[in-house]
């Protein structure tokens, strides 16, 4: 089910196992009046059922910069990275931009596009200088990372797919459906 109401958001999903459950984000961003267009980590196609998540958004899944000549996507009223990845929120805060997703989240904070930013990732990662440092960068430019208590908190290594059901992706889209929140 697709929703024309002006408002763009979009999903990065990322190669995390609650990847398989991004249609959950979607339908709750739908209900919202969001259009949704998905965008896939190259890894993360493995992760997801693009066909279903097609049908779902009425969209195709982006996850490669478009040919010469084909249309582009509608520009995003705001961003939403779920499941993100240690990589990919490392590479974000870097800004380097080697994928399609990565891409798109390098120019937005410089284009004024809200981002939030709902990492998946064990404890022994979360406590990496580089991953706090990168956290820590992200919020510097004014991109939402729903990282700590009260919001996304690291598991154990090699016990995350018991946190797959209670993964909290209606935290991330209470952040964007709220202007205030991200000002």
């Amino acid at each position: 089910m697709t929703t024309q109401s002006g408002k763009m958001l979009y999903i990065v999903v990322c190669a995390a196992g609650p990847a398989g459950d991004v249609g959950r984000l979607v339908e709750l961003a739908q209900s919202e009046g969001w259009t949704v267009q998905l965008i896939s980590t190259p890894t993360a196609l493995n992760f997801i059922d693009v066909a279903q998540l097609e049908q779902q958004t009425g969209r195709p899944v982006r996850s490669q910069y478009r040919n010469p000549g084909e249309p582009r996507s509608s520009p995003a009223d705001a961003i939403i990275v779920a499941p993100a990845t240690y990589n990919t929120i490392n590479k974000f805060a870097l800004g380097i931009a080697d994928t399609y997703a990565l891409g798109v989240l390098s120019e937005a904070p410089g284009m004024g596009i809200p981002v939030v930013v709902l990492p998946f990732v064990n404890s022994v990662l979360a406590s990496r200088a580089p991953f706090r440092r990168s956290v820590e960068t992200l919020r510097a430019e004014g991109v939402r990372v729903l990282f700590g208590p009260g919001e996304f908190e690291p598991h154990p290594p090699h016990t995350g797919s018991a946190r797959f059901d209670t993964y909290p992706w209606q935290l991330a889209l209470s952040e964007v459906s709220v202007p205030s929140k991200l000002l």
